[in-house]
């Protein structure tokens, strides 16, 4: 296949560098953004006259038939070609012969490709947008199914306070709107059009940058052309956006596992979520989410493998730049089917109600609500977070609850407590005395619960 370059080169390439700077196997995935891409491109030439507007209108004709064969799936994508822009402009001459080789007037592969990547990048922002949504949607709808389930509220893994699922769940409903937020950012950064800056310092024909933005839908045309074909600072953001977006994804993930194991057993998998031991027979699996935990590795990984290809790479393109769409490919797939498979798993599974309640029968979980029944009361935090703690120490050391502790003993460690402590040992109580602004009673969780459905319905 013929290259896009060679007419000062005296002999053929090798093949084992054909085959070591080929891109083909991957940049496949920015041929839509490629013909759409040139045929504004093609449609500039003809408009400003750098070309003839028959040649033009041929090339885009030509351009929307390839683009038509590849949006049915009928497009052959050539092994052997160098990359998609050769694979195209190669299939674009053999169906319309030698005008095609008017396209690439006023363009390199440098700001060809730095416009696909871009076009690419917004399209897949809005993809993950949607798809953080849904994820969003699910965890708010199990909240809602679920809204009266108190479960043990955790610190360092340990029992903590009582708090309601749907308050926990929502935390995690609040992380995935900062990568929403963080996506909304990079994408900004995106919507630059390299397109027209050539291969470093632009072109010395008449070309039209803003009206190939128009066609592009692009907001912003890129102010310099040596930054506008080295710049890959969006790939980073998206990849560290992502990879954020994974540990949020990994962290939740965690979450299930613990709260799905025989210990917890408050959370119960679908089967069609889970996997089998092939040794087990009673084994059932949280596959899924060990897969979405591991995912993460491979988001960082992306980061830092992208990071290091660029941090040493002088102005202005540098074929080592070539290395982001792997990168930034694997990345946005990776998260994507994260996302649904999480999505999938949440609207699926249940909760054990009777097991929730069974662990917060620990009247531990209420020492915090002992310690400001005593503030109430004059106390200063810190004395009655001491009272409080010997209590605990006394029923610990003795091997019973704290209802079990008499009055008496009670009042030995302050002469403040009286029998209506009792009523604080039950975690539904403890639930509702949270009335502070974003704290766990059930007013509050309905509030936030009422305020995401609203905010996801913009």
């Amino acid at each position: 296949m013929s290259k896009l370059w060679g007419g000062r080169f005296n002999k053929k390439t090798d093949p084992l560098v054909d085959k070591f700077t080929s891109s083909i196997g991957y940049d496949y995935i920015l041929a839509r953004f490629d013909l759409i891409s040139s045929i504004a491109h093609a449609k500039m030439l003809g408009k400003t006259k750098i070309i003839p507007v028959k040649d033009s209108a041929k090339i885009v004709e030509g351009l929307k038939s390839i683009l038509n064969q590849i949006e049915k799936g009928k497009f052959v994508f050539d092994k052997k070609a160098e990359d998609i822009h050769t694979n195209i402009q190669a299939t674009l001459e053999k169906k319309i012969g030698r005008v095609a080789q008017k396209l690439h007037t006023a363009r390199s592969r440098n700001d060809q490709v730095a416009t696909d990547i871009r076009m690419y990048a917004k399209n897949e922002i809005k993809n993950l947008k949607f798809k953080i949504k849904n994820l969003q949607s699910a965890l708010l709808d199990f909240g809602k199914k679920n809204i009266s389930v108190i479960i043990p509220g955790f610190t360092h893994l340990q029992h903590a306070q009582p708090v309601l699922l749907t308050h926990q769940l929502l935390a995690y409903v609040e992380m995935l709107e900062r990568d929403k937020e963080r996506l909304s950012e990079a994408y900004k950064r995106c919507d630059v059009l390299p397109l027209g800056s050539g291969a470093i310092a632009g072109s010395s024909l008449p070309i039209d940058r803003k009206y190939v933005a128009r066609l592009l839908g692009f907001s912003k045309i890129a102010e310099n052309s040596i930054d506008a074909v080295s710049d890959r600072d969006f790939v980073v953001e998206i990849l560290a956006d992502l990879s954020i977006l994974s540990m949020h994804l990994s962290r939740l993930a965690e979450e299930l596992i613990i709260w799905a194991s025989p210990e917890f057993s408050i959370l119960e998998l679908d089967d069609a979520f889970c996997t089998g031991s092939s040794l087990m027979p009673q084994k059932k699996n949280p596959d899924v989410l060990e897969l979405v935990r591991g995912s993460t590795g491979n988001a960082y990984g992306n980061l830092i493998a992208f990071l290091t290809t660029m941090k040493g790479l002088p102005l202005a393109y540098n074929r080592d730049m070539q290395l982001d769409k792997p990168a930034l490919f694997n990345a946005a797939e990776g998260t994507i089917i994260c996302l649904e498979v999480l999505c999938g798993l949440i609207r699926t599974a249940g909760i054990n109600k009777n097991q929730a309640l069974i662990l917060c029968a620990d009247e531990f979980l209420c020492a915090t609500d002992l310690a400001e029944y005593l503030v109430k009361k004059g106390v200063a935090f810190k004395e009655a977070h001491e009272i409080v703690g010997k209590i605990c120490a006394l029923a610990y050391g003795k091997k019973i609850f704290l209802s079990e502790v008499p009055l008496g003993e009670w009042k030995k460690y302050s002469a403040r407590f009286e029998k209506d402590v009792y009523q604080l040992l039950d975690s539904s109580a403890s639930i509702k005395s949270k009335r502070s602004y974003g704290g766990t009673s059930p007013l509050s969780v309905k509030r936030q619960l009422s305020d995401w459905k609203r905010k996801l319905k913009k």
